[in-house]
């Protein structure tokens, strides 16, 4: 978004032709798998096998109804009504009754049931999709909008139950339709079946044509959408930052840049579609007319009788309209798989736990730290930390210090393990962080960063997220030792408080405030404090500091600090630059050796001064 921001705004239509160039680069990046996909949602489906094989009983006898009525009303006409025969036909029209009620009964249960399987297979993928996210390491969401993301989730499932929903059932009856009905046709004549499928090869061809074009633009109207969903979840949460800068028209030209792509690419996708119904329906009419112009002539020679005739114009219709069902299926089909291989996209990503085969567990952390020699790159070209070495004892506090940039949260992320080193080790309690748990080495861990996390829940709810088996009283005194006890108790319903999401409706010290409380209440072996105290007002840093001083004493304990006269009393101060270790001692010593911690103190007061 910022890079678009920066770009002079370029409003550009687009033609047919361009679309088409993007999606084939699209597919060029990435080679679609139809087949794999569609084997993939099959085993979903499968997992309901026995509902699924009554569907398709009810399929099969819709199926048979279906062809058995155009026949009975040939029959009618043959045998009792050129015959005059009213009895027989009054018994006749009692059977094509029953045949329709059946039909019709068939095709109520088979949708019913088809409806249920589709939504239990599509809650399945949704519930592993999501449980395969909340599994991914932290690095996978770095590099992707979250609101394309949220599309996956969301619109591309939707789109794979909507086809469940009504095309199995289409595709496998317009199969079973178009097989019977041919079989029934060269039992009749021969001659009048070759007419009619002589519509066929101008159907593939049609077909050939739109299909070709129908898959690219319907996976370019999924990519669009994706986009378009990130860059609206990206200007929601940044309207601060936009109103600050007064970008809003600047935005609304860009959402209307990207709204037109996928408009257009739907507009092609679904105008290319609609092209099968016309082209069908044209080939459908005029199979009609040649039956009945060859049909009559081979009546009045004594070839056929009248009833054939109709049987004939029926099954006509109904030989081309599962041929023009599954080709409008499909084009549904093709939509539904380009989502499908989204969400299967994401399913195949590795798991952040799929390194730790022979990890262990730990019941308790002393709080060693080791550094040896690390090196961490996020790009191949880009170092952010460089033979980085330093050791931290159980129980000391170690301040991280530098500019932005100088590898400072990286630390906290290698300490973490939200990403691995790429060169050295990280030890703690002497054991290599790689051959420990990651569930098992966070256990142990609690944080506070510079932008606090409140979920939609109460009060009480958000401070035990530390540690869920904690009881009213716990909560209540983590609440004290952080000093939230007091703001909290003035809210409308205390503890009780629902709070919206992002903790919406109170104040950013506040938030901070109970994420202080969250930390106390999970009691870590290692604390980690980013920027902690950045926006509380001074007379509530100063109750914080003390509190975090409690709360830190017996811990190791990593800050990130930019405000320097909070870590004053830290054991160890490390000062970062450019991701090297370019001094390290406590505040004294580093004062005394009036190297770059020095010059930082000094504009640091200068500043405070100042203002």
């Amino acid at each position: 978004m910022l890079n678009d921001i920066r770009r002079p705004f370029q409003y550009k239509k687009r033609s047919l032709k361009e679309i088409e160039e993007s999606a084939a680069g699209s597919k060029k990046r990435k080679a679609d798998d139809f087949t794999g996909t569609v084997k993939k949602i099959w085993h979903y489906l499968s997992m309901n096998k026995l509902k699924l094989y009554l569907v398709l009983f009810m399929v099969l006898i819709s199926s048979a109804m279906a062809l058995l009525g155009p026949f009975l009303v040939g029959m009618a006409i043959d045998d009792y009504i050129v015959s005059g025969d009213a009895d027989g036909l009054i018994q006749l029209i009692w059977a094509l009754a029953a045949v329709y009620v059946v039909y019709s009964l068939s095709m109520w249960f088979q949708a019913m049931w088809m409806v249920r399987i589709a939504q239990e297979t599509v809650f399945t993928m949704r519930t592993q999709l999501f449980n395969h996210l909340q599994k991914l390491p932290i690095p996978f969401f770095d590099k992707r909008q979250h609101g394309e993301l949220m599309s996956r989730v969301t619109n591309d499932m939707e789109n794979v139950s909507s086809t469940l929903n009504s095309s199995v059932i289409q595709i496998v009856s317009s199969v079973l339709t178009l097989v019977g009905t041919v079989g029934v046709m060269l039992y009749l004549s021969p001659l009048l079946t070759l007419i009619t499928v002589l519509v066929i090869p101008a159907m593939v061809l049609g077909l050939k044509w739109i299909t070709k074009r129908t898959g690219r633009l319907f996976k370019e109207q999924q990519k669009n959408l994706g986009e378009l969903n990130g860059y609206i979840q990206e200007t929601l949460s940044g309207q601060r930052i936009i109103k600050t800068f007064s970008q809003e028209e600047r935005v609304i030209h860009q959402f209307e840049e990207k709204n037109e792509k996928l408009r257009l690419a739907g507009f092609w996708a679904q105008t290319f579609s609609g092209f099968i119904p016309k082209l069908m329906n044209f080939l459908n009419n005029l199979s009609f007319a040649v039956i009945a112009l060859i049909g009559g002539v081979l009546a009045l020679n004594g070839y056929i009788t009248i009833g054939v005739i109709v049987i004939f114009v029926e099954y006509s219709r109904q030989f081309t309209r599962p041929l023009n069902d599954l080709a409008n299926q499909f084009n549904t089909l093709l939509s539904a798989v380009a989502g499908a291989e989204r969400v299967f996209d994401i399913m195949s990503e590795d798991e952040e736990r799929k390194d730790e085969k022979h990890a262990k567990s730990l019941d308790r952390l002393e709080g060693g730290v080791i550094f040896d020699r690390v090196s961490f790159s996020y790009e191949e070209d880009e170092v952010i930390l460089s033979d980085l070495s330093f050791e931290a004892s159980p129980g000391e506090t170690i301040a991280l210090v530098g500019p932005t940039g100088a590898g400072k949260t990286t630390i906290i992320n290698l300490l973490s393990r939200f990403y691995n080193p790429t060169g050295g080790r990280v030890l703690v309690d002497g054991t290599d962080l790689m051959d420990i748990k990651r569930s098992s080495l966070r256990s142990h861990m609690a944080f506070v960063l510079q932008d606090s996390i409140l979920f939609q829940g109460t009060i009480r709810e958000n401070i035990r997220y530390g540690r869920l088996t904690a009881s009213d009283s716990e909560v209540e005194e983590a609440a004290r030792m952080a000093n939230a006890d007091s703001f909290i108790r003035k809210m409308p319903d205390g503890y009780d408080t629902v709070l919206k999401a992002d903790g919406e409706g109170i104040s950013q010290g506040q938030r901070q405030l109970l994420a202080i409380a969250r930390a106390m209440l999970a009691d870590p072996d290692l604390l980690i404090l980013d920027e902690a105290t950045s926006s509380i007002d001074t007379v509530t840093e100063i109750k914080i500091q003390e509190a975090l001083e409690v709360l830190m004493k017996g811990r190791t304990s990593f800050v990130i600090a930019h405000r320097l006269n909070t870590i004053q009393n830290a054991d160890q101060i490390l000062v970062l630059n450019n991701g090297r270790l370019i001094e390290r001692g406590n505040h004294d010593q580093l004062i005394e050796r009036n190297g770059f911690y020095a010059d930082l103190q000094k504009s640091q007061l200068k500043e405070q001064l100042s203002s």
